[in-house]
């Protein structure tokens, strides 16, 4: 009989209840399984974590911030400590290169952004404390009061693991207890977070069910569970498919979910700027294109090329860079056999293979770029759907007005690029395609590819639907990621001796707040 590891359910690592089967993570570069057997959650499972995290609602409610900020400022410090275990982990689990992708970009931003929500907390940053002394009402964003669900993606081990990322840091710091599920392609190195998040917290003394973590469990049970009213808020990153009938469950019983979805990120190139550096600007769209294997939310996706000379002389540079590269490892045999169907689908409405396009043994997938004339852009909404992998397709543009037409059909992306000359010769068309990009990408980028997103205050890592499911709304970047698990809570001449501490007269800790209308870290006299 296969022994199972333990789930962490109820403030305890113990067995799964009702273990619905098992799997084991595998190692995409040698397409094979690896470590130990993990238990599919069933539905006992579920209900022990979600009773459990309702029990200490009340008690994290009541929880001084201190004991928060604590608590992510441990995690933080035993992800660093621990990170040699962590990275053979996550290198075994995703071929992600050990260096420097896990352990010198992504596990350093891990613990950056749990520390940064941490000052949110102290700050109390997040809490928008508004004051009207003449009518008696002051407001603030307050702990939902109901468990939050956060399920993570397949192509972040550390940055946006379900257990350590943005949406987990943003749940706690709002008081909120937190149930992740982990994603099946990487459960040991899930786990390793899980049992340093259990140590971390009871070190800063808060409930021990403050924090659970279960493996994997089936879809339908998913979307049971995304029903839930007893749920305050859901966090997701993954596909489209899977978000939206995440969504559809969540909606009808009146919670949000916060949901990453697809985007192809649009990358304008105007003309003057290809006359300037045409071929640089091949090379850092072939890096950022492959970078990772193309497994990024922010992939170039879609690059949009004048045509003229200087466009020609572009996409021939692409392509002999595409057609020279050797085929890259992808996470697993699904995402493969997805990417494989992507690119038959871009095909098949109009668009030619220039270089690549093939999968290779195990979980390999040639570096892809594909054409397509603006005009059959147009006609055919399947040219906008992401192929999640290092695979781009370049449109060619008759004029800047015909980019203006082709950026008002995207639809909603979390990223729009333009590239514009030094000299000023590409200004009127970056005016003139900017204003219609605008509105349907979350971050607007000027003269560098998207596939990076910085952890700053300032960072808008979210975008019109459907590439995420509410567009006011950042993934990345505290305290705004914070208050996607937040309710606002208004108080009507309520003594001040009842009141939260930023609502009182005294201002607790230099905290900015909306005092009849100015806004001042003073104290109310």
């Amino acid at each position: 009989m296969t022994t199972l590891e333990q789930v962490l359910i109820g403030g305890s690592w113990r067995a799964s209840l009702d273990a619905q089967g098992s799997f084991r993570a595998e190692n995409p570069g040698r397409a094979e399984a690896i470590g130990p057997a993990f238990p599919i959650n069933g539905a006992g499972d579920i209900e022990a974590a979600m009773q459990a995290a309702i029990d200490v609602v009340d008690t994290l409610v009541a929880t001084p911030p201190i004991r928060i900020a604590e608590f992510l400022e441990r995690y933080a410090a035993a992800i660093e400590a621990d990170a040699d275990q962590l990275v053979a982990l996550a290198h075994a689990e995703t071929a992600l290169p050990a260096e420097p992708r896990l352990r010198t970009v992504e596990l350093p931003r891990t613990s950056h952004q749990l520390r940064l929500a941490a000052k949110a907390v102290r700050t109390y940053a997040w809490t928008d404390p508004v004051i009207d002394t003449h009518g008696g009402l002051r407001s603030h964003r307050a702990p939902l009061g109901k468990p939050v669900l956060v399920m993570g993606p397949n192509n972040f081990p550390f940055a946006f693991n379900a257990i350590a990322g943005s949406d987990f840091a943003s749940a706690i710091a709002a008081r909120n207890p937190v149930i992740t599920k982990a994603h099946p392609l990487h459960p040991a190195t899930s786990q390793r977070l899980a049992q340093l998040a259990h140590a971390s917290l009871l070190e800063a003394g808060l409930p021990a069910a403050t924090v659970q973590m279960l493996y994997h469990f089936d879809n339908a049970l998913g979307l049971k569970w995304a029903g839930d009213a007893r749920l305050g808020a859901i966090g997701f990153t993954g596909s489209r498919a899977g978000g939206l009938a995440l969504k559809a469950a969540a909606d009808k019983a009146g919670v949000p979910i916060y949901a990453e979805l697809s985007s192809v990120n649009p990358v304008f190139l105007l003309p003057g700027v290809l006359a300037e550096r045409g071929e640089a600007l091949a090379q850092e769209f072939f890096a950022s294109c492959t970078m990772g294997s193309g497994q990024f939310c922010t992939n170039p996706g879609v690059v949009i090329v004048p045509r003229g000379e200087h466009g020609d002389a572009f996409v021939a540079t692409a392509t002999r860079l595409f057609a020279q590269a050797k085929p890259q490892v992808l996470f697993s045999r699904g995402v493969q056999e997805n990417l494989a169907h992507a690119v038959t689908g871009l095909r098949n409405a109009g668009a030619d293979v220039l270089s690549g396009g093939h999968a290779g043994e195990g979980y390999f997938f040639e570096p892809t770029l594909l054409g397509v004339d603006g005009d059959v852009f147009l006609k055919h909404a399947a040219l906008q759907a992401e192929a999640f992998g290092p695979v781009s397709l370049i449109v060619r543009a008759n004029d800047a007005a015909h980019m203006q037409r082709i950026a008002a059909s995207f639809e909603g992306n979390l990223t729009g690029t333009l590239y514009r000359a030094a000299d000023g010769s590409d200004d009127a068309a970056w005016h003139r395609v900017a204003s219609t990009l605008r509105h349907k990408v979350g971050r607007l980028i000027a003269n560098k590819m998207p596939t990076g997103v910085a952890v700053s205050a300032a960072m808008n890592h979210g975008g019109p639907y459907p590439s995420t499911s509410h567009a006011s709304f950042t993934a990345v970047g505290m305290p705004a990621a914070i208050r996607r698990f937040t309710a606002l809570h208004s108080y009507d001449n309520v003594p001040e001796t009842l009141l939260p501490a930023e609502l009182r007269n005294h201002n607790p800790g230099d905290v900015q707040r909306l005092v009849d209308g100015c806004w001042t870290d003073g104290s109310i006299t």
